[in-house]
């Protein structure tokens, strides 16, 4: 190379990578500050595409996740609900079970018959009283829930539970006119009750199966939220290992740079040493 005074080319050239080390630098230091590989689209403009996506689609996912678990809510309030009204309705036919039997006289019946008044005020009461939120679940004024438990926009990411199909007031059951104040009634009211028993298990037994599917798909958004992290994970997050140790590299290339850069700038000083000569 020849010795100028005008252009000092090797200055040049070490200032060129100088800074390219010291880019190299400041991009591993970001990387292993935030521990993301993409911090913007400069560094994988495809990935961070991609990775943006993901990210919807994972919010999404636990977004679908908390959808299930307040609907599955929604459904132990309501079985909460049923499960009184079927106690009770059992406990009607124990009484008519006792009230059938010359075991008691006309008094205890007129006693158990109190309890009977006050058991079907207390259905009634439950099936309007029983409610998520503002909506009625149990008295047949129910609205259809539409629950979103999936990421995407089609039928499939979405489970229907209709409530107005739902009634457990007094009437519905067919208890209304139950009366155990006499043996004839006691015996006549077994039947009814027993209607009303399999008019509760049948809805009951409906919302047990859905409360299953519910928690079947909770489990399985969780299975496709860790599976979908996963893959925006191996996109976006920052191999540490490599990082560090491209910026212990980019480090003592900058050292050098810099040590090489004052010799290099010495180099017309030489030029004008043979001048002076």
């Amino acid at each position: 190379m020849a010795l100028t005074i005008l252009n000092n080319l090797a200055s040049l050239n070490t200032k060129r990578h100088l800074e390219e080390s010291s880019d190299k630098y400041a991009q591993a230091a970001e990387r292993i500050a935030t521990g993301k590989r993409i911090n913007k689209s400069g560094d994988d403009a495809a990935g961070l595409s991609i990775s943006t996506h993901i990210e919807g689609q994972v919010r999404s996912i636990q977004q679908a996740r908390r959808n299930a678990q307040d609907a599955l809510s929604l459904m132990q309030v309501a079985e909460g609900g049923m499960n009184d009204v079927n106690n009770m309705v059992v406990r009607l036919r124990e009484l008519s079970m006792q009230a059938a039997s010359d075991n008691v006289g006309d008094q205890e019946r007129e006693m158990i018959q109190f309890e009977v008044e006050q058991i079907k005020q207390e259905i009634d009461r439950l099936s309007e009283a029983t409610k998520f939120f503002d909506t009625s679940l149990l008295n047949g004024k129910g609205r259809n829930f539409v629950f979103q438990i999936g990421p995407d926009n089609n039928e499939n990411n979405r489970l229907e539970y209709d409530a107005s199909k739902l009634n457990l007031s007094l009437s519905s059951l067919g208890l209304s006119g139950i009366d155990l104040s006499d043996i004839d009634s006691a015996r006549s009211a077994l039947t009814n009750i027993d209607e009303s028993i399999k008019k509760i298990a049948e809805p009951r037994a409906q919302l047990g199966a859905l409360q299953t599917r519910l928690n079947s798909i909770s489990s399985s958004l969780s299975v496709y939220e860790e599976n979908m992290t996963s893959a925006r994970s191996r996109i976006v997050d920052a191999d540490l290992a490599k990082e560090t140790a491209d910026a212990v590299k980019a480090q003592v290339l900058q050292k050098a740079g810099v040590a090489i850069l004052s010799q290099t700038n010495m180099t017309p000083a030489l030029a004008l040493k043979l001048l002076g000569d």
